[in-house]
């Protein structure tokens, strides 16, 4: 067992050694415009990626634009389980992201979604419409890369396919993104 612990730490550190520190940075230089420019940012995935994606608007909205005195409007899609469920129920499951996107997004906006396999249908269509409707698309990815790489105007891939893996090296880049604007403040002033 200590040995498969090793290994699943090292595999770890591996994962987040792959983070791209220049895709990490760009990222940062668009959220502070969009901060400026007071856009609007969604944020979604599925499983692990979901918690991450309501981690992610929690911390950014109340933690960084708490240090900055300014307000990052940001919204978890995950995080209206009745408008999930009627969405799922009355269209069906790979709509669930991006009907809400039709009421919401607006050009100019962007659209930060999380997935390790970059293939899940309900994500796709979002970002398929985020595209089509100017709105500005970052996933987050695994290595498989899939379809989400392919739609994406920016993609910032994981160097693995552990899903665990995957998923703790994608809150740690979402955690990055919120402390740079709690511990840089001065980043919110543009």
């Amino acid at each position: 067992m200590k040995q498969w612990i090793t290994d699943f730490v090292n595999g770890q550190k591996a994962a987040l050694d792959s983070i791209p520190v220049p895709g990490v940075a760009q990222l940062i230089e668009k959220l502070q415009k969009i901060l400026a420019e007071d856009r609007q940012i969604f944020v979604f995935g599925n499983g692990g990626s979901a918690m991450n994606a309501s981690h992610f608007a929690t911390d950014l909205g109340k933690g960084s634009s708490d240090k900055l005195g300014r307000r990052f409007r940001v919204l978890s899609l995950n995080d209206n389980i009745a408008w999930m469920t009627a969405l799922g129920n009355d269209y069906a499951y790979d709509q669930i992201f991006v009907r809400q996107l039709m009421n919401y997004a607006r050009p100019g906006d962007m659209v930060l979604a999380l997935s390790v396999s970059g293939n899940s249908p309900n994500v796709i269509k979002a970002l398929e419409w985020a595209v089509a409707n100017d709105v500005h698309v970052v996933a987050l990815v695994g290595a498989k890369r899939g379809r989400m790489a392919e739609i994406a105007h920016q993609t910032i891939v994981i160097d693995s396919t552990h899903y665990g893996r995957v998923e703790d090296a994608q809150m740690g880049i979402c955690h990055m993104l919120c402390y740079a604007f709690m511990e840089n403040p001065d980043l919110g002033k543009l």
